[in-house]
């Protein structure tokens, strides 16, 4: 039986950039004499839904088009799913998840070429508390800032976000938070500016926390910045963008499967840059759990 495809396309992405890429998607298909569908979400979720969908009517190949939240939305309920191959088309704005799997961060007539020879590898899965993510996970500084961004552009809906504002904020204001932490069944507490659960190596548009991550090792790369003074804040942040920050004093860097962190108050985290809030979080790896489209040829972080 031939192979049946969806792209399911979050038009939003990318500040718009993802919808844009629907005719070509449409053309390539043609070009290809795909059978295929090209759908696009409607809003948060909706990618979930479609891939569950498509899944139960018979297509064998799923892709999402957008950014690393979409890609987060289209697998979290087909992961069980043997039958199904995930695609990933980077067409959003930070883009960090394909990094993992050796495409660019804006598709090129040879990432697709190569995308349609359809080489497949499979790579491990993160779980937090029931919800799965391919990239990694996060609190602390990034995951404030965030937050706060977010909410800002829940109040003015349509206005530009200020995003390097509510990062220069943080880098005076935010306060570590007093965490409780279970790993490799020692328990410890303490104060830590980042915090990176990482399955990939970046995060937040290009900022390597876990410069050391392989996506298929059946190991997280774990990245503790501690409490840090406010004048080294900003130096420390030009450190992870070069992943050099690994080697300083205030670093804890270090793998392991799983591990359980606790906090006194209700914080933001993000799982592939998609926001959520709890005080507990139970973190565990599933290793080789995702059959994926990747680029072989490419400056892929796969062993």
């Amino acid at each position: 039986m031939d192979q049946r495809w969806v792209f399911i396309i979050n038009p939003i992405a990318g500040n718009g950039y993802a919808g844009h890429q629907t005719d070509k998607i449409k053309r390539l298909i043609k070009e290809r004499g795909l059978d295929a569908a090209v759908i696009h979400t409607k809003g948060k979720g909706h990618a979930t839904e479609l891939a569950v969908e498509y899944a139960d009517k018979g297509y064998q190949n799923i892709v999402a088009v957008g950014g690393d939240g979409t890609f987060n939305e289209t697998i979290q309920a087909i992961l069980d799913r043997e039958d199904i191959t995930i695609g990933t088309v980077s067409a959003g704005t930070g883009n960090d998840f394909i990094n993992i799997l050796g495409f660019s961060e804006h598709f090129t007539d040879r990432d697709w070429m190569i995308f349609f020879e359809q080489n497949t590898t499979k790579i491990d899965i993160g779980v937090c508390s029931g919800r799965y993510f391919l990239n990694g996970m996060g609190f602390g500084f990034d995951a404030q800032v965030a937050s706060e961004n977010y909410k800002d552009m829940q109040v003015k809906k349509g206005k530009k976000s200020k995003y390097w504002w509510h990062i220069l904020k943080n880098l005076f204001f935010y306060v570590e938070k007093k965490m409780r932490i279970e790993v490799n069944n020692q328990k410890s507490e303490n104060r830590c500016f980042l915090t990176t659960i990482g399955n990939g190596r970046r995060f937040g548009g290009g900022f390597a926390l876990t410069p050391k991550a392989y996506a298929n090792d059946g190991l997280f790369d774990i990245c503790f910045v501690k409490q840090i003074s406010i004048p080294l804040r900003a130096k420390e942040l030009v450190s992870v963008l070069k992943g050099t920050h690994i080697y300083d004093r205030i670093v804890q860097y270090f793998q392991s499967d799983k591990i359980r962190i606790e906090v006194d108050d209700e914080v933001p985290i993000h799982l592939d840059g998609e926001l959520f809030f709890g005080t507990s979080f139970d973190v565990s790896l599933l290793p080789s759990k995702l059959k994926i489209i990747y680029n072989p040829y490419g400056n892929n972080y796969l062993k």
